[in-house]
């Protein structure tokens, strides 16, 4: 063994503490260890294989090693991988003397690095041809002294991290680079200033790649004709402005374009693409540019990707796409045409994948799809008519939601799709049972059904869909009980069935699915009780039971909600599209989910809201209209993070918990409606963000707690309560003054005389008018952040001023 040059362990589910016996081996040239669950706790080993050239440690964590003295110690070693080792800093720093001769190959990503870090990095090695850092934790200015070292370099990937300022003009002179990669930083600047208006030629005259995607970089796209090695270029997501110059179009290497999500705007013509023969992906998608070509156009590229989502390329479908062969995404979404898609568009392209034409006019049926590749489809938003179609056996994701499809789509059960993960036909006009053939699907995530026709029974094969994380099937007229096969989803996260017509009981096993978040019953025919299981639901953050035929008592644990304890923690929900999921890979069912978790239907504020834009902040209570009955358990100010709270139209009696004040994230109360006796509590005036407010039609008595907050809402908030008194509803007893036995003008005498009295008043009219008018009304034209702090400083002086005002509008009653 100790003549062993070459030991390859990568990935080999290896676990434990790696032996130091390997030091032994003193005749290494290559030794990778990589990806397996390995610990060093230390490195000295590592200076006896004073041969190595080729090492690769990576995702064995190394924050107790000094990682960089023993790699400076390997005078042969000419690569080195420690990708994931958890390495915060340079344990060492290294002098121009004590620099490596031989490394020329550095990948140091996704670890915790710090800009600390970057004089060691400086000095690493004088030979540096290839530096990854991306991913670590290097903030403020790329600096120079890093980039003056770097003469050989023709591979430098600083991309996400949190890198600002602007892109350093030491970067010109970098002869040797061939790929630049600063994606997902805060970069600044205008490229035009670093380049110039016309960048001279022999600048980065070997640079190929660039990718500067995700910054804050601003101004005109620049003119890139200099640089004529270039074959990809990367400027998506920054601020770029203005229109795309003509020049891009003479790049004669360029293969990839990515210009998207910037302002640009203007006309795109076939000019922009005079010499760009080699172009396989073009990505213009989410700016205002319009599309016009020649209607006999024919490129001189044949593309792989067609990325113009939010373009404006109708109204009729594009012609010259006919002339592309080799395609595998293309995005038309929300680019302005009308009208029947091409018949040629569904057999154009056999590598065809990815497929979105979501948001336009398109109108016409869609054919069988089974001979196709597509396995991303997305139609939503749209006039399509007639059937489902039949879809390719292994369709990933269906987004047919939005349009006017009919029938029956028992059709899906004649083909197995084991790779589909979502199905979203809501919003059409399909009608029929729900077929029972989920088995057929065994990896679907999403089931979309909501708002069609479908009536009958929840089918029983939906239990076989153990990976289910969102059931949507509301607003139809499914009607029975919930099928007991149900309890198998424990992955459910969604589960949407309001507005239809189930029966029976709620059933315990729904506390069985302790990763649900979103569970809606509301609007349907359920009766009995509500389960005490229901408590070990610890992750939900929408519950409404709304519209029921429920009765008995509200189980007293709700301080078993943790999520709903706490204050602005949404749903953990990745924020993407499926065009980044397509681009980066994105985890499937998390890209997925954001659309059902964004468009869940719930009573907000008294009406119906959906898309609502923070959704996954939302966090909502609905028990009403049912037949709830005894007190309002006390566990309920447990929910600090609770939004909105219904129990209107109920039978709740006793008082309203004295320490409501402490859901001090709630914008909605409706407790209107019961048998609630008893006084407002005071601790209610301090629910700064309460802007929707029904407390009518009960049994309260006493004062309304005098508070800015309280006497904004409408009298009809409190309305129907006999004993209630006080602003905004008539004074009580106790706020007028007695009838005076002395005369009138004697007691204006005795303050001054009348001139002294009715300047008094007008005085105190003025400041009640400012600080009680402006202080109800202003604060709501106002960001909820600043209306906060006014209700917290001017609650007092609100209170005194308007007790004053009582009493002098008293006074003039009387004298």
């Amino acid at each position: 063994m100790k003549q062993l040059q070459h030991l390859y362990l990568g990935s080999c589910n290896f676990g434990g503490i790696v032996p130091p016996q390997i030091g032994n081996l003193t005749n290494l040239r290559s030794l990778d260890l990589s990806e397996n669950t390995l610990r060093i706790e230390n490195l000295d080993w590592l200076s006896s294989l004073s041969l190595l050239s080729f090492l690769s440690l990576s995702q064995i964590d190394l924050s107790q090693t000094n990682w960089l003295q023993h790699i400076l110690s390997l005078h042969s070693l000419h690569e080195l991988q420690l990708n994931s080792c958890n390495i915060s800093t340079a344990l060492v720093e290294p002098s121009t003397n004590s620099s490596s001769t031989s490394l020329s190959i550095v990948s140091l990503s996704d670890n915790k690095l710090t800009s600390s870090s970057f004089p060691s990095l400086s000095n690493i090695s004088r030979a540096l041809v290839h530096l990854d850092i991306s991913g670590n934790a290097l903030g403020g200015p790329i600096p120079d002294a890093l980039i003056e070292r770097l003469v050989l370099i023709e591979y430098l990937d600083l991309s996400n991290n949190t890198l600002e300022g602007q892109i350093p003009k030491s970067l010109l002179n970098l002869s040797h680079l061939c790929v630049l990669v600063l994606y997902k930083n805060n970069l600044r600047g205008n490229l035009e200033e670093l380049f110039g208006s016309k960048p001279a030629k022999g600048i980065l005259k070997s640079l190929q790649i660039v990718d500067l995607a995700e910054n804050e970089l601003h101004g005109s796209v620049p003119d890139l004709r200099a640089f004529s090695a270039l074959t990809e270029v990367y400027l998506g997501g920054n601020n770029f402005t203005g229109s795309i110059p003509l020049s891009i179009g003479q790049l004669s290497e360029l293969q990839v374009l990515d210009l998207s999500t910037n302002s640009l705007n203007g006309v795109v013509s076939e000019s922009h693409f005079d010499k760009v023969g080699k172009l396989k992906e073009l990505d213009l998608s989410f700016n205002s540019l319009i599309l016009h070509f020649a209607p006999n156009w024919i490129p001189t590229f044949q593309l792989d990707f067609i990325l113009l989502a939010g373009c404006n390329v109708g109204p009729s479908f594009p012609k010259w796409i006919q002339t592309q062969r080799n395609f595998s995404v293309l995005d038309l979404s929300n680019a302005g045409i009308i009208g029947e898609a091409p018949t040629w568009l569904w057999s154009i392209s056999p590598l065809l994948v990815s497929l979105f034409l979501s948001s336009n006019q398109i109108s016409g049926t869609i054919p069988n799809l089974s001979s196709t590749s597509i396995t991303l489809l997305d139609l939503s938003n749209n006039s399509i008519s007639g059937p489902i179609p039949l879809l390719y056996a292994n369709t990933i994701i269906v987004q047919l939601s939005g349009n006017m499809f009919s029938g029956s789509i028992s059709s899906i059960c004649k083909t197995r799709h084991d790779q589909l993960g979502a199905l979203d036909l809501s919003n059409n006009e399909l009608s029929g049972e729900i077929p029972n053939c989920w088995e057929k699907m065994p990896n679907l995530n999403i089931l979309h059904l909501a708002n069609n026709r479908f009536w009958g029974e929840i089918p029983h094969s939906l239990g076989s869909l153990h990976n289910l994380t969102a059931l949507q099937l509301r607003g139809n007229s499914l009607s029975g009980e919930f099928p007991s096969t149900l309890r198998s989803c424990h992955s459910l996260q969604l589960f949407d069935v309001a507005e239809n017509e189930l029966t029976g009981d709620i059933p315990t096993w729904f506390g069985e699915m302790y990763k649900m978040t979103f569970l809606n019953l509301g609007r349907n025919k359920l009766h009995g009780s509500i389960p005490f299981e229901i408590c070990n639901l610890t992750h939900i953050q929408i519950l409404d039971l709304s519209r029921n035929n429920l009765f008995g008592k509200i189980p007293d644990c709700f301080s078993n909600f943790t999520s709903l304890a706490q204050i602005n923690t949404p749903a953990d929900i990745m924020r993407t599209s499926y065009l980044t999921r397509v681009k980066y890979n994105d985890d499937l069912p998390n890209v997925v989910i954001v659309r059902y978790f964004e468009s869940l239907l719930i009573q907000w504020k008294g009406q119906k809201s959906e898309n609502r834009k923070n959704l996954a902040l939302l966090k909502l209570v609905d028990f009403s209209s049912n037949k709830l009955s005894g007190s309002i358990p006390q566990s309920f100010s447990s929910m600090r993070g609770l939004i909105s709270l219904n129990l209107s139209s109920n039978s709740f009696t006793g008082s309203i918990i004295p320490n409501i004040g402490e859901m001090g994230m709630l914008e909605s109360l409706d407790l209107s409606n019961n048998q609630l006796s008893g006084k407002i509590p005071t601790s209610l005036a301090q629910l700064h963000y309460l802007a929707v407010l029904d407390l009518s039609n009960n049994n309260l008595s006493g004062k309304i707690p005098p508070s800015t907050q309280l006497q904004s809402f409408k009298a009809s908030s409190y309305a129907k309560n006999k004993g209630l008194c006080g602003l905004p509803l008539a004074l009580c007893p106790g706020d007028s003054l007695r009838p005076s036995t002395t005369n009138p003008g004697e007691n204006v005498n005795k303050k001054g005389g009348s001139h002294s009295f009715m300047q008094e008043v007008a005085i105190s009219m003025g400041f009640g008018f400012i600080f009680g008018f402006w202080g109800v009304v202003g604060t709501f034209v106002l960001k909820k952040s600043w209306r906060i702090a006014f209700f917290n400083f001017f609650d007092d002086v609100g209170d005194w001023f308007y007790v004053r005002i009582a009493i002098f509008v008293s006074k003039m009653r009387r004298c």
